[in-house]
């Protein structure tokens, strides 16, 4: 069959086509790997990544001493496993939760599953580019859980998709003199261990974090790490994380682990070497006229940034992000993460080449010189903050129907609908449709900006209920 995946997938590795996107191997291969001949069972002498005590355990003191911390685990499910069990292992039923509205749909999932009493925090949006989700302030944490002294756990994504970190010291300062535990979402940021600027989650006293590996680093996709320095909790993290990770675990995708591990500890010049194409990099676009590099304009109210994340602005001009990353891929062979209405998101890694760089550096260029500025093509963020009539996990105890969306305001929705990217949820099962949210999503779609729900009724309805 022609168009089979295996097929796909080396045609286009033979392609001339430049991954500016995860994994952060960038199909550079080191040869270490034959999949097929590595892909074992939990045989004799090859451990259990369940109860772990041998071959696979040993990864895992690699990996604590590499990162600085007391446990990690490994996860092949993903950061997405690693969430789901940490949020399971630090709360109980019924306990109340704060959420930094920006967090990755598997923490809401995680809160549906594990039948937790969700309350929110939004971000701050960036000022003069209202699409990207800023930090997350300590005030706005302290004052929330003022407001809401019963929380057990605070959650919150740092650093973000698209780069944007926050205070985590003084977060986890607060969390702890309220009495909160808190989980930070890193999935974004296992690179950031080996930058001397940044504090990372476990640096900063956070209880405990995820890192993807497969994000940033030379690691096949799915590859995480659970960390934490809290001692009191290791039975429960590694009890959950048999629940959420699949008992058949990837002895390819463990040896990926193991391989990133050794690359790091044995070419500790790899982030070096990367910092400096990087500062290449931003040098060689310094004098882009109409296409901004978001690490060239941020506003003092974002706390860090992560510059391997090159986010393009093309508000105040005639692209758009997708138009632009159509045109990267089509014309210049480059494949970028993502594209949103006003912005693209290359990711990078210390796989990246020179080359990789220089053309994208070149392209942006180019393009840059081709097209216009005009006016009145921002994009404007209509911020709602929907009320809550139940719990997401109580929403099955409700009889539901599919409604389109014109007849839906002041009904409950039953599924998360969502702006993608990035992913942020506009309601939340459980949360009341307004007649204001129903016009954001029309808004919205109308400007290019992709409309999903999570149980994939959308467009042709929504899960609702009568608010009752």
């Amino acid at each position: 069959m022609k168009d089979n995946l295996y097929s796909l997938l080396i045609e286009y590795s033979k392609s001339d086509m430049y991954p500016f996107h995860m994994p952060g191997h960038k199909r550079q291969p080191d040869g270490s790997m034959i999949p097929y001949q590595i892909d074992l069972t939990e045989i004799e002498g090859f451990d259990n990544l369940h109860h772990p005590e041998g071959c696979i355990r040993e990864i895992e003191r690699k990996a604590e001493s590499l990162f600085h911390v007391k446990r990690a685990f490994l996860l092949v499910n993903g950061a997405t496993g690693g969430i789901l069990a940490a949020i399971r292992s630090m709360t109980k039923p019924g306990d109340s939760v704060l959420i930094a509205r920006n967090c990755h749909r598997a923490v809401y999932n995680a809160i549906e599953l594990c039948g937790l009493n969700a309350e929110y925090i939004y971000p701050q949006r960036l000022e003069n580019y209202p699409s990207v989700c800023g930090s997350i302030t300590e005030e706005d944490v302290y004052t929330a859980l003022k407001k809401h002294p019963d929380t057990k756990l605070v959650v919150i994504t740092s650093p973000t998709y698209e780069g944007v970190g926050s205070d985590l010291a003084l977060i986890s300062e607060i969390c702890y003199n309220c009495g909160a535990k808190l989980f930070v979402d890193e999935a974004h940021g296992a690179h950031l261990y080996f930058d001397r600027k940044t504090v990372t989650a476990m640096a900063a006293g956070v209880d405990v974090s995820v890192v993807s590996l497969h994000k940033t680093l030379p690691a096949l996709t799915q590859t995480a790490l659970l960390l934490t320095n809290d001692e009191s909790i290791e039975s429960l993290l590694q009890a959950n994380l048999s629940v959420f990770e699949t008992s058949s675990p990837s002895y390819v995708l463990m040896s990926s682990i193991e391989r990133c591990v050794l690359q790091i500890e044995e070419h500790n010049s790899l982030f070096e070497v990367y910092e400096k194409r990087l500062e290449s990099f931003y040098n060689k676009t310094s004098n882009l006229n109409k296409l901004k590099l978001l690490n060239n304009c941020l506003p003092e109210s974002v706390y860090d940034y992560d510059k391997g994340k090159l986010v393009i602005i093309t508000s105040g001009t005639n692209l758009s992000g997708f138009d632009l990353a159509a045109v990267l891929r089509k014309k210049y062979k480059l494949e970028t993460e993502m594209s949103a209405y006003d912005y693209v998101i290359a990711m990078t890694s210390v796989c990246d080449t020179d080359e990789g760089f220089n053309r994208l550096a070149d392209a942006l260029t180019d393009i840059d010189k081709n097209i216009a500025f005009i006016s009145n093509n921002e994009i404007s963020i209509c911020e709602i903050k929907p009320e809550k009539a139940y719990n997401s996990c109580e929403c099955y105890l409700r009889d539901s129907a599919v409604k389109g969306i014109s007849k839906v305001s002041g009904m409950v929705s039953h599924e998360d609908i969502f702006a993608y990217p990035p992913g942020i949820p506009l309601v939340v099962k459980g949360e009341i449709i307004s007649e204001a949210l129903i016009n954001e999503i029309k808004r919205l779609e109308q400007s290019g900006v992709n409309i999903i729900s999570s149980l994939n009724t959308y467009p042709n309805g929504l899960i609702v209920s009568d608010f009752n």
